[in-house]
């Protein structure tokens, strides 16, 4: 005979959340909250609020963004790691540069997802963790398996190529809006600190998903900062 209860008597897996993004953070809020066997421990916005979260009884999961108005999420997943040893960690951000994954990873992060998926798969990667797993979207797996791999031989000219020097050309206003982007900001919000309407917000964004031949803001910041075209 079994010894685990039933689903139904288990006690719910708490979960707490650090994210800034208002719309982001009430659709995982709301996500969690119609999961029957999960419950909502905690919920912060910055940097700071996440701190003071440590103060109180641990979850059994952490889900934090990295790109917090006042600072970074990184040292929240720090903190947590070493006051809620038994806690489990996990990021859900736009950041997909190899220097906040392996930087995450480091302070003591067991998961890395990026906001390309929806809430109520962020839900279901919840319970992957709790388990054991360790979610890591496909992006940022490939990102790390990448960094061990030993390097090929090549036979191919000593030259630098036209892939290898590739580098696209963005406008003065292309480059304030991946900037933004970068930094997290909704569509609506760039239009607000920029001045103009949302239809031309998604132009630029069109052309710059063009311009680096990507298809989604992580893409775009991945690869923009891959070719050196933002600050690490």
């Amino acid at each position: 005979m079994s010894s685990h209860p039933p689903p139904s008597e288990r006690p719910p897996i708490r979960v707490a959340l650090v994210e800034d993004d208002v719309s982001f953070r009430n659709a995982v809020v709301a996500a969690i909250e119609s999961a029957p066997d999960m419950a909502l421990s905690g919920v912060a916005s910055t940097r700071s609020r996440g701190l003071q979260l440590l103060d109180g009884e641990p979850p059994d999961v952490l889900l934090v963004d990295l790109g917090l108005p006042d600072g970074s999420g990184i040292d929240i997943i720090r903190a947590a790691h070493s006051r809620w040893p038994k806690c489990n960690t996990m990021v859900s951000t736009a950041f997909g540069d190899e220097l906040h994954v392996m930087q995450s990873l480091e302070a003591g992060a067991v998961g890395y997802l990026l906001k390309d998926s929806a809430p109520e798969r962020l839900v279901l990667e919840i319970r992957n963790l709790y388990a054991g797993g360790s979610p890591i979207s496909p992006l940022i797996a490939r990102q790390i398996l990448t960094r061990f791999r030993p390097p090929a031989a090549s036979t191919a000219p000593s030259g630098p190529t036209e892939s290898r020097t590739r580098r696209a050309v963005l406008s003065a206003r292309e480059t304030e809006v991946l900037e933004l982007i970068t930094k997290g900001f909704s569509t609506s919000e760039i239009a607000v600190l920029m001045s103009v309407s949302q239809h031309t917000v998604l132009t630029y964004v069109r052309r710059i998903y063009s311009k680096l031949e990507v298809n989604s803001r992580t893409e775009a910041i991945y690869e923009a900062r891959s070719q050196g075209l933002l600050a690490r």
